[in-house]
């Protein structure tokens, strides 16, 4: 497959995505937030939600842009096999601050890219984390920072989070949003060049 100029479609909603890809270059033609049920399978893993949600973005996206490459992704925070979502609410994220506190925890970042035929080409990427062990004030300033809105697991490992981190094992990237590493590997292969 030559150097050709793909139409890049971005299933997701995320400015962090968005933020991430540019930093390598990649624009995206088109921003196509996908709205499936995100709710975890009884009995699923994390890091199986995290690939079947990546997928399901992609493919509930890809029927309305045929012939262009479509980037599904999804970023999961387990604790053991146990799922930890968005908090919906400063007393939930409280809660998974005070679990991940002095523990390691596993960020799995499901990638998926449908190619111009329909074929699905996808990656699982595991970064652990080590957070220190949180005092009480520490949480509470998160907590009132807000930061942890919106955010698998309750927090971002880009802003103040990130004084929490003692040691991380693998993508950084992936522990934003999007592991860059991985995503221009496929894209790459697949002969799309920004």
């Amino acid at each position: 497959m030559g150097l050709v100029s793909l139409s890049l479609v971005l299933a997701s909603a995320s400015p962090r995505r968005v933020a991430l890809l540019d930093q390598i270059g990649i624009k995206p033609d088109l921003i196509a937030p996908a709205h499936i049920d995100e709710t975890p399978l009884k009995g699923e893993l994390p890091r199986q939600l995290a690939l079947r949600l990546a997928i399901g973005k992609a493919r509930c996206v890809a029927p309305d842009h045929a012939g262009s490459l479509i980037i599904g992704a999804d970023t999961v925070v387990g604790l053991g096999r146990r799922i930890l979502p968005k908090p919906e609410s400063a007393d939930q994220a409280r809660t998974f601050l005070t679990k991940l506190s002095g523990r390691r925890h596993h960020v799995y970042g499901g990638i998926c890219v449908i190619d111009q035929d329909g074929q699905v080409h996808s990656r699982l990427v595991d970064t652990a984390v080590k957070f220190k062990r949180l005092s009480e004030p520490e949480i509470n300033q998160y907590i009132a920072s807000h930061e942890w809105d919106g955010k698998a697991g309750g927090y971002a490992i880009q802003g103040h989070a990130g004084v929490f981190v003692e040691k991380i094992i693998g993508s950084y990237t992936n522990v934003v949003g999007l592991s860059l590493f991985e995503t221009n590997a496929l894209l790459s292969g697949l002969g799309y060049r920004p």
